[in-house]
């Protein structure tokens, strides 16, 4: 066992985050969260979900989760399951035909819980679920709130499903802008979102909330030493080497094919390294192109990790690898590897900048090789631990999810007080 008591860590301070409930709005908001996906699946989307729906839970609101029936349950919350299709029983990762009949039933059981209960607002995530929960608020008369965390058909093309500029893609987006007007309020996980969004005529609408760490359950000082040593044995990371660590989605949206260009063409001035590679799916399709390049021995691929298990994971690293190439989405592993005391090389995006800034190392969007540089320079550095510990006050004071539950209760209050003076 790996960790003292695998996820025992984590559930104790997600109790901690989570109780003893306490209303500071009498009375508490019922809210009917509604997201169209396999929660929960060890992922940015959904540790955005569970850390909202704890941050609300700990103010006393009582927070009623609709998803896909696919997924894991996570402590301390409510979660209600959709009926699920034949052949569709695996978890649902990005765009695909499959979702759209899992999201057809999760618009009927939406409509079906309002049978029995009644909630104060709704609070959709993603674009399928501002779509669903629009119906849904309509037919009760309360405010919907969309959690904005990307461009939809940014996210398509990234995924490789459309193509920017094409009629499908302006198609895509007119829906998205149609779906963005249904809401009473969007809340977006980056300040560059809200300037973006501002841009469509929306602005009195939006609210930035970005993403958060719990800074005491990823902290590196917590850890035992000798289950990181019994870790990095396991996945033969070989002694000696200098470990550039990834946790997250594996996909071209999310870099993987650049950061393993950038092992590739590894500088041969820099310190030896090994690049550890944390996340799925599509493990087998990069262990192949690793292989292609040439790379497949300075690689390793765990394949998904445990939420629970992912500050051990991270700990391993010596610095950390943002290669995102996609400019709408959020970049929470960013915050995951502030606390880790993480130097970190990502690609220059705003969001990147927004939450790193001056602190992280940039290098041109989709340039392999800049990225290598940027790493190997953070390795060299003398000032490598002294960045870490910068990053790891950033998040603390920036980005602490201690902060989150009075942020988001306020913003749906607002809300919820002027729809109710509007109507």
């Amino acid at each position: 066992m790996l960790v003292q008591g695998k996820g025992e860590a984590f559930a104790q301070r997600s109790s901690e985050l989570a109780g003893p409930l306490r209303a500071n709005v009498s009375p508490p908001l019922r809210i009917l969260a509604i997201a169209p996906t396999s929660f929960f699946a060890d992922y940015g989307c959904h540790v955005r979900i569970l850390q909202q729906t704890l941050a609300l839970q700990s103010r006393g609101h009582q927070v009623q989760l609709l998803t896909y029936p696919t997924g894991r349950d996570m402590a301390r919350m409510e979660i209600s399951r959709a009926r699920g299709w034949p052949g569709l029983r695996g978890l649902q990762i990005g765009p695909h035909p499959a979702k759209i009949p899992l999201d057809v039933s999760l618009l009927a059981h939406s409509l079906a819980y309002t049978r029995r209960s009644r909630p104060d607002l709704v609070y959709a995530y993603l674009h399928e679920g501002a779509l669903i929960g629009h119906f849904v608020a309509r037919k009760l008369g309360v405010p919907l709130l969309f959690d904005f965390q990307g461009s939809l058909a940014g996210e398509l093309a990234g995924h490789g499903w459309l193509k920017s500029g094409r009629l499908a893609y302006r198609l895509a987006r007119r829906v998205e802008r149609w779906i963005h007007r249904r809401a009473d309020a969007i809340l977006c996980s980056s300040e560059h979102a809200v300037t973006a969004l501002q841009q469509e005529g929306d602005a009195r609408r939006l609210s930035a909330l970005p993403d958060c760490v719990d800074t005491a359950f990823f902290d590196p000082g917590r850890l035992n030493p000798a289950s990181q040593a019994t870790l990095r044995e396991r996945l033969r990371i070989p002694p000696g080497r200098e470990v550039v660590a990834y946790l997250g989605l594996l996909g071209e949206h999310q870099g993987i094919s650049h950061l393993l260009r950038a092992a590739a063409v590894w500088p041969p001035d820099a310190p030896e390294v090994h690049f550890l590679v944390m996340g799925y799916p599509r493990v087998e399709t990069y262990k192949r192109m690793a292989a292609q390049l040439g790379v497949g021995d300075r690689v390793t691929f765990t394949g998904k990790v445990a939420y629970e298990d992912a500050p051990l994971y991270l700990s391993l690293g010596d610095v950390a690898a943002a290669p995102k190439v996609s400019d709408s989405e959020g970049q929470g592993k960013l915050l995951n590897y502030m606390a880790m005391r993480l130097p970190t090389a990502a690609f220059d995006t705003p969001v990147s900048r927004e939450y790193l800034a001056d602190l992280g190392r940039y290098a041109p969007l989709g340039d392999a090789a800049a990225l290598a540089r940027a790493l190997a320079d953070l390795l060299a550095s003398q000032n490598h631990r002294a960045i870490g510990e910068a990053l790891r006050r950033r998040a603390e004071e920036r980005f602490s999810c201690e902060a989150l539950g009075a942020e988001l209760e306020s913003v749906l209050l607002s809300v919820a007080q002027r729809v109710q003076e509007e109507g």
